[in-house]
């Protein structure tokens, strides 16, 4: 019982760390790389679909991205899509998009720390609801003379110490984040 709860906090807490790299990497740094564009969704057929299933994207250089429709006719559709994305990008089309990434001002680069922080605040929260979630089930077991007081005082011991380290994880890996932001 208290094992399974245990096990349950720590697949949670991963998910909570998933999550926060997924959200870094919505975070530009001065590098390009294709991941930047896995959430432009393009009208494919009356329907929105992913970037990445309509077209192939590449690293052309450090700052460029080199995007080629697997479909010529889409490619004002595709120009079209990462101009109205939050990722602030101006595409240029030929017969291939070539996606110029602007260089970060300090002030840009500021910003860009300000919301890995915001999301790495995030994760260390949604890690300490866990936390809170489990530990109100450990003690609703005792209550209920399901498991000892000895048991519960482990249990929550165990707990916080996986709370512990996947708040740690997160730390690292927004100390990494921040380190890649500020590289020039």
């Amino acid at each position: 019982m208290l094992n399974d709860l245990k096990n349950d906090a720590e697949i949670r807490m991963k998910k909570s760390l998933d999550s926060l790299e997924n959200a870094f990497s919505k975070v530009r740094t001065g590098r390009a790389h294709p991941s930047m564009l896995k959430d432009v969704m393009v009208p494919y057929y009356g329907t929105d679909t992913p970037l990445m299933q309509v077209a192939n994207v590449n690293v052309e250089d450090s700052r460029t991205l080199l995007v080629q429709p697997y479909e010529r006719n889409m490619i004002g559709a595709i120009d079209k899509a990462i101009r109205q994305s939050d990722l602030g990008l101006n595409p240029m089309s030929g017969d291939v998009i070539r996606v110029p990434l602007p260089a970060l001002t300090e002030e840009t680069r500021r910003n860009m720390q300000k919301m890995a922080r915001g999301e790495a605040e995030n994760a260390r929260v949604a890690i300490r609801n866990i936390r809170r979630d489990v530990l109100a089930d450990i003690k609703e077991l005792l209550k209920e003379k399901e498991i000892s007081e000895d048991e519960e005082h482990k249990a929550s011991d165990d707990v916080q110490k996986l709370t512990d380290k996947y708040v740690g994880e997160a730390d690292r890996m927004l100390a990494s984040k921040e380190h890649e932001l500020m590289q020039v």
